[in-house]
């Protein structure tokens, strides 16, 4: 857990006005009681209204509430529009995540901003991408950020079928198409491949380990020397 997210659970554990000891709330957000005295002192000097000690336990004042988040016409609209293009175009995973960032920050809006949601006039219709599709989203954005090898059967543009061994690096969305930017162990250079072109992939327990000349800083460097020599 991010610091900034247990100092928040923190503020919203206290809110319930009972005293509540170090300990406790170490058990409940997995840290130690020392790492509580630290944060609870530093949202003190902060001037959130906790009261209490060490070794007694706090409180927080009951009066004290956090204010409602404030965004104006055009940040709830690229939130909106944000939220509904990843769930057009996104994984599964990312779509449900984006569903419930959006029921997050709508309960939180004051009245009047709440229902400029519903004025967001921009979609982004996914009924273009598969579950199928979907799925393989999921699988390799786990891959890469894991940095488990994925094996790929792939079908080139002109139908010339492969079995590839790559290392995933990134997935890249060009407005319609995803690709996925990997090592290739068959080409022992970058590739970059459509995921609609994979007829089948599979996440290997394998977990390579990223070398020098085959990172994804790499990658976009390679990227951009392409586009300039062909430029």
């Amino acid at each position: 857990m991010r610091r900034a997210d247990r100092l928040f659970r923190i503020v919203q554990l206290l809110r319930s006005g009972r005293l509540q000891t170090a300990r406790h709330l170490a058990e409940k957000l997995q840290v130690s009681p020392r790492t509580i005295y630290r944060d609870v002192q530093d949202l003190q000097l902060s001037g959130v209204p906790i009261t209490g000690e060490a070794g007694v336990g706090y409180t927080l004042r009951r009066d004290f509430d956090i204010p409602p988040l404030m965004f104006d016409r055009e940040e709830i609209t690229a939130l909106v529009l944000g939220a509904r293009m990843v769930q057009a175009w996104g994984g599964t995973q990312l779509t449900e995540a984006a569903n419930r960032a959006l029921r997050k920050i709508e309960a939180v809006l004051p009245t009047d901003l709440r229902e400029r949601i519903d004025e967001v006039l921009l979609y982004a219709p996914g009924f273009r991408v598969s579950a199928e599709l979907r799925s393989k989203l999921d699988a390799l954005h786990a891959a890469a950020q894991e940095r488990h090898v994925v094996l790929i059967a792939y079908a080139r543009e002109d139908g010339q079928q492969s079995v590839r061994r790559v290392h995933p690096l990134a997935l890249f969305f060009w407005g319609g198409t995803w690709t996925l930017a990997a090592w290739c162990e068959l080409r022992d250079n970058f590739r970059s491949f459509r995921i609609d072109r994979m007829e089948h992939l599979e996440g290997l327990e394998e977990v390579f380990i990223p070398k020098a000349g085959q990172m994804l800083s790499d990658f976009l460097r390679y990227v951009r020397d392409e586009r300039n020599r062909s430029d």
